[in-house]
């Protein structure tokens, strides 16, 4: 009795680029975009004192998807040279080889140019705050080459949606929105070094520098003081905001949320570390359900 031969059908050439090109904008991954969605949901909510115009909500949540997707393929066209060193990255699509150079450039272009479309059916103050994001998002990724401080300019970029969001509602940027926007720098800086500490033996080795990096054994103490410093700003806003009780109940679920992310990385193990950084979707949803609720049951 002879034995009959299964081949796995080929995938279709083109299927097979649409699938690293999604991956490239890591499609299947939307940790990035809940952590860029909920402060511009902050900025939204706080600005229009409620729900916002839901043409300002979709233009801006549409843009977070859209920047951050394009922030990710700029990103690992600056670090092509690094990711193949590092072992959580090596496997990326331009760390590959599966998507060249200039196919990344094309569809970073592409996203940002979508984005655009949409900031255009803002006001101007809007459209003029945007260059100053695209600024951002396009020069993040070479700040690791030169500096340790690449999480604070993360969080510049990640944050760039709460003065765009008081621009499109309000019309200007009060000095609130800028307490707000700090607030998310502080925030960003925190998660993304526990990110940073994922990596950080690759990342020496491969000559690229980070928080994670600078901080050294000091780094849970950096992060407490980080988090504290979010949580203090935090509670300033509610309090220049006229935010009520139910705020502070959403600021203090953040705060054990928070809590909960040192117990589980207290040892710095990279597993760990990478939970305590996706942990933070639910910080910030904590704390926007505080403000969502504050004013949908403000009598």
């Amino acid at each position: 009795m002879g034995y009959e031969r299964f081949e796995t059908p080929a995938v279709p050439p083109g299927r097979a680029k649409r699938a690293q090109l999604w991956k490239l904008m890591r499609g299947d991954r939307p940790i990035g975009v809940l952590l860029l969605l909920w402060p511009t949901w902050w900025a939204l909510w706080i600005a229009a004192q409620g729900v916002p115009p839901l043409w300002t909500l979709f233009v801006f949540s549409a843009g977070v998807w859209l920047t951050r997707s394009a922030g990710c393929v700029i990103n690992d066209y600056a670090d092509r040279w690094l990711d193949p060193q590092v072992e959580r990255t090596r496997d990326r699509p331009l760390a590959t080889g599966a998507v060249s150079g200039r196919e990344a450039l094309g569809l970073f272009a592409g996203l940002m140019l979508v984005a655009f479309a949409l900031v255009l059916t803002m006001n101007r103050l809007t459209v003029l705050l945007s260059f100053a994001g695209l600024f951002l998002a396009a020069t993040y990724p070479y700040l690791k080459r030169y500096t340790y401080l690449p999480q604070v300019y993360l969080g510049m970029a990640f944050g760039w949606g709460i003065p765009m969001a008081f621009a499109a509602v309000q019309g200007s940027v009060p000095a609130l929105a800028w307490l707000l926007y700090g607030a998310n720098i502080l925030w960003a800086t925190a998660y993304d070094t526990w990110y940073a500490m994922v990596d950080r033996d690759d990342d020496i080795r491969a000559g690229s520098k980070s928080t994670a990096i600078l901080f050294g054994d000091m780094d849970l103490v950096a992060q407490g003081i980080l988090y504290a410093l979010t949580l203090g700003t935090l509670a300033l806003v509610g309090h220049r905001a006229g935010l009520g009780t139910y705020y502070w109940i959403g600021l203090g679920a953040a705060a054990l949320l928070v809590a909960y992310e040192f117990a589980i990385a207290r040892d710095r193990e990279r597993a760990a570390c990478f939970r305590a950084f996706l942990h933070n979707n639910w910080v910030g949803m904590a704390v926007f359900a505080g403000i969502a609720l504050g004013y949908a049951l403000r009598k």
